[in-house]
């Protein structure tokens, strides 16, 4: 480590503690440096939380993605498939159970050919990845193998924490940081198949119109950036909510724009959040999930899901109103189609079908 490049990474950190901006390739220079560990770790740190606090730009957010990008990500080409990415930057204020997973099973029932950028849980008890795991899919497995399910199955899921995806650093930086920064929005853009059409969710109501305008300067044609509330509460997630007002910031055609919608937008009800906390470990969240799937949820938890698979559905234009979107997640799950999608996820995304499949059905089992 050289000490000359850590003092002038210190002085970059002290921009930022003064509250100054960094444009596009300072940012790129910055996070190479993190990626590449040539500054101490008690920098890399302090680079960071103090972009953090001093509050991210559009232009740092890019420069990060092209590092996390270019440096460390294993990337597959989809080649004229039109995939599609539904991923949270996790981080958010209220800890729900793991309501993308569920709208991403039911949107490749629905259609749609799905391939997902996620991560464990850094603050909360089960993310995207261990739940998948838990339900019998192979989260280790290499690009490669993720391309060929999502090809299969309509659905894959790129680990984000995994040295399969991301070789060199990722790994070990998000593991060791447990507060919401900058690059936990870098890092779930550098999606390895880059897809162009994407539903995402951010920690901050703030986060929406930058983290859009990141999307399209990377070449994202279609995204919608969600954030969702609960009435009467400080409260909120990076999903869309139906406990309260969802904010969005959508890109179509080159532009920008603002919307908002409620719980009965989807034809759905309010609901108390109280029915959608975390489950406390990933075994009782996968059991949990795959009672939703096979129609035998809670009305609270059924209506979470399909309100966010009629978002995917509406950013991905298969329908032009969320309640018809809605509409089709419900029949999705009702008929079936969703819970065999997930039968055929883990067949597809695993190095062992059978283990994976004993996994699954063990949970069928238990239902």
């Amino acid at each position: 480590m050289d000490m000359e490049t850590n003092r002038q990474f210190g002085r970059t950190i002290g921009k930022l503690i003064n509250k100054q901006h960094l444009n596009q390739d300072e940012a790129y220079t910055a996070f190479s440096l993190v990626l590449n560990n040539q500054v101490s770790d008690m920098q890399q740190g302090a680079f960071l939380a103090a972009l953090t606090a001093k509050g991210e730009t559009a232009a740092e957010v890019a420069g990060g993605w092209k590092a996390v990008y270019e440096l460390d990500t294993n990337k597959v080409d989809f080649g004229d498939l039109t995939v599609v990415d539904n991923c949270g930057t996790g981080m958010d204020s209220f800890k729900t159970f793991n309501i993308s997973t569920a709208a991403s099973v039911v949107a490749a029932a629905g259609g749609l050919t799905v391939a997902r950028h996620g991560a464990r849980a850094i603050t909360s008890s089960c993310g995207t990845v261990d739940m998948a795991e838990r339900l019998g899919v192979d989260v280790d497995c290499t690009v490669e193998i993720v391309a060929e399910s999502v090809r299969k199955s309509g659905l894959g899921l790129f680990n984000g924490m995994s040295p399969t995806v991301h070789p060199m650093a990722l790994g070990r930086i998000l593991s060791q940081i447990s507060f919401g920064s900058p690059l936990n929005i870098a890092a779930s853009l550098a999606h390895p198949a880059l897809p162009r059409i994407a539903l995402r969710g951010v920690y901050d109501r703030s986060l929406v119109i930058p983290v859009a305008e990141v999307m399209r300067a990377i070449g994202y044609t279609d995204a919608l950036v969600i954030h969702g509330t609960i009435d009467g509460s400080d409260l909120s997630m990076d999903e869309g909510s139906v406990c309260g007002t969802t904010y969005g910031a959508w890109l179509k055609n080159g532009k920008i724009t603002t919307h908002d919608w409620r719980p009965a937008d989807g034809g759905v009800s309010l609901h108390d959040p109280s029915g959608l906390v975390a489950d406390p470990d990933p075994e009782t969240g996968a059991r949990r999930m795959y009672q939703l799937l096979a129609g035998k949820g809670p009305a609270d938890r059924t209506d979470a899901v399909i309100f966010n698979s009629g978002l995917l559905f509406l950013v991905s234009g298969l329908v032009t109103r969320l309640e018809e979107g809605v509409d089709i997640a419900r029949e999705c799950i009702s008929s079936g189609a969703a819970l065999a999608t997930l039968e055929k996820w883990v067949r597809s995304q695993n190095h062992n079908p059978e283990q994976g499949l004993a996994r699954l059905n063990s949970l069928k089992n238990e239902v």
